[in-house]
């Protein structure tokens, strides 16, 4: 770099000198006995190639890039096991290296690049040690394959790291013998390890907060003392730290030096947020109508981390069922509860809906604790007392219930907002007790989604989602009806209105509602065709029962689907229309955000 920096400082004095600059056309870069790949491979490296590519005129640049080139080649050269090169850059049929910095021509008539690689060079030998039992070096650092020098970094990048996961935080190479021998092509390569002491975490110091109170930073990070050393224990307090949300920046940086009793300390440095922020979202469809939301948040209400979320939402504009159903909530969350991976939460509800069946007043009042098993595995557990008030054909019915929610969500996709790989669980068990005339029982409810990508470019995309639902114990009239289930909307059967799939069964089977069973299926094939522009096909099932999964009733749609990627996930445009069933038929139209599921 400094090199560099001195031919560009003395091209830049020559320039001004010479006055003003001319564009060159006499450009060549052959490479003669190198094959396709490695030719792309060179002129991939080549700063000269990129300069003539972009139609650079500018004197000064192409001859720094020129200069630059030797050491750009070499190293590419090196990378594919070619250690015997000869390569000429000449400039105006002189060599450029030759050319003194502070002489360029100023005139640039040609530039000239050859390169000769020679024989391609194999391992003679492949040694490093010591290394740690749990190492894995690359397949390519072994005597006989190819002696690429990236292949050489990678193994005692390997080696040092396999040491640091062993807690030797201080590994490191210390020794190399690298030996060409050009008459057989072969290399020579051993490496020599230094692991130093196994050591322990001793302090982490911290800086550049300023609301947050450093005992609750503490606490958040989880800061392993006293333990072993472990990278993985370092990735995990900068995730702690960072899934807060307070921080737009945290840096974990480990000490020079070795501290008493082999322990080594920690410097955390941060940067926060600004503590409030706001959002909106719409979907649109034919039959539901218009969703609109909007959040208000605070994501450090009392300096420990405590986010506060205001949620408010109206769905059903202008749908079928001419009435707009509203919900307001508000959630505390406090990370960092009797565990850094755990947080409490306390949570309020308060919603009006108005169906095709019902209309609904209902409020719910909570609290419990969420827990990060892993990086896949979360789970929630909770207490929370629920009243509502429901107006139908048979009058109005008070429920009232203690629920304890609990709920386990796995998930390894690649992406929350548009997956193509991975597996997506999540299953949500709530015993409930009645209080007056509601009545007790459990309420089952399960989500599964699987993606595989059918290309390398996961282009082609096959999603599909299955979903089961079950209310155990309490009569139909006696359970709360937001614990009952419909099928037909965007969530479920796409191509059927909203909530269109029920039972009629109460009052002597005059009286439609919600069932205590339900099935949903939806497959999908996503295929990419540009990089921003995608296309779903798709076809979704829903069965409704009254209290088993044999004799209620199903229905289905499909359609086709249009996605435009953006960078907070793919805007969504699904057209569908009914396969089966006996509801109302008619094309649909959704609109939103994000994949289907």
């Amino acid at each position: 770099m400094r090199k560099l920096a001195t031919i560009c400082a003395g091209a830049a004095v020559a320039l001004a000198v010479a006055g003003s600059a001319q564009a060159f056309d006499g450009f060549s870069f052959e490479a003669p006995g190198a094959g396709a790949a490695l030719q792309t491979r060179l002129k991939a490296a080549s700063l000269t190639q990129a300069a003539q590519d972009q139609g650079t005129t500018d004197i000064q640049e192409i001859f720094a890039a020129a200069r630059a080139d030797y050491a750009r080649l070499i190293g590419a050269l090196y990378d594919e096991g070619y250690y015997g090169p000869v390569i000429s850059i000449r400039v105006n049929g002189r060599e450029a290296a030759e050319i003194a910095a502070l002489n360029i021509p100023t005139r640039l008539d040609s530039v000239a690049i050859t390169v000769i690689p020679g024989p391609q060079f194999h391992f003679s030998r492949a040694e490093i040690d010591p290394v740690a039992a749990k190492t894995v070096l690359p397949e390519g650092y072994r005597a006989g394959q190819i002696a690429s020098s990236g292949v050489i970094v990678k193994a005692a990048t390997a080696a040092v790291e396999g040491w640091r996961d062993d807690g030797h935080a201080k590994a490191r190479v210390a020794a190399q013998s690298l030996t060409a021998q050009h008459r057989d092509a072969t290399l020579d390569a051993r490496i020599t390890l230094d692991p130093g002491p196994v050591l322990t975490f001793g302090k982490m110091q911290m800086q550049g907060y300023e609301r947050m109170r450093p005992e609750r930073i503490a606490a958040i990070a989880g800061f392993p003392a006293g333990k072993r050393y472990s990278p993985e224990r370092l990735d995990e307090v900068r995730t702690r730290l960072r899934r807060t949300g307070i921080f737009s920046s945290v840096s974990l940086t480990e000490d020079e030096a070795i501290g008493p009793g082999n322990t080594l300390d920690t410097t955390l440095a941060v940067v926060e947020e600004k503590p409030r922020r706001f959002g909106f979202g719409a979907e649109l469809s034919t039959t539901e109508g218009l969703n609109l939301s909007g959040y208000w948040l605070h994501r450090n209400l009392l300096g420990g981390g405590e986010r506060l979320r205001f949620d408010a939402e109206v769905t059903g504009i202008g749908g079928t069922n001419g009435a707009a159903d509203y919900s307001l909530g508000a959630r505390l969350d406090r990370p960092a509860t009797f565990t850094p991976d755990t947080s409490a939460y306390l949570e309020t509800l308060l919603e009006k809906t108005s169906g095709d069946d019902y209309d609904e007043t209902s409020f719910r009042l909570g609290f419990g604790l969420d827990h990060i098993f892993n990086p896949r595995l979360t789970g929630s557990a909770g207490v929370a007392y629920g009243w509502s008030k429901v107006t139908d054909a048979s009058g109005q019915t008070f429920f009232r219930q203690i629920a304890l929610p609990l709920t386990a969500t796995w998930d390894n996709r690649d992406s929350a907002t548009d997956a193509t790989r991975g597996y997506y669980g999540k299953l949500e068990l709530t015993p409930f007790y009645g209080l007056s005339d509601t009545g007790s029982g459990a309420r089952l409810s399960g989500d599964f989604r699987a993606y595989r990508a059918l290309d390398a470019e996961a282009r082609f995309v096959l999603a599909g989602r299955a979903q089961i639902g079950g209310v155990f114990g309490p009569s139909l009239e006696d359970t709360p009806r937001d614990y009952l289930f419909y099928s037909g909307g965007g969530g479920t059967v796409r191509g059927q209105p909203f909530e269109s799939l029920g039972v009629n069964v109460l009052n002597g089977g005059t009286l439609r509602s919600g069932g205590a069973r339900f099935l949903g299926f939806s497959g999908e094939l996503r295929s990419g065709v540009t990089k921003s522009i995608g296309l779903v096909a798709f076809a979704d099932a829903g069965y409704i029962g009254l209290s088993d999964y044999t004799s209620g009733e199903w229905h289905s749609g499909a359609g086709i689907g249009l996605r435009y990627k953006t960078g907070i996930g793919p805007i969504r445009l699904d057209i569908a229309g009914p396969v089966s069933g006996s509801t109302r038929d008619g094309a649909q139209i959704y609109l939103g955000i994000g994949q289907a599921f």
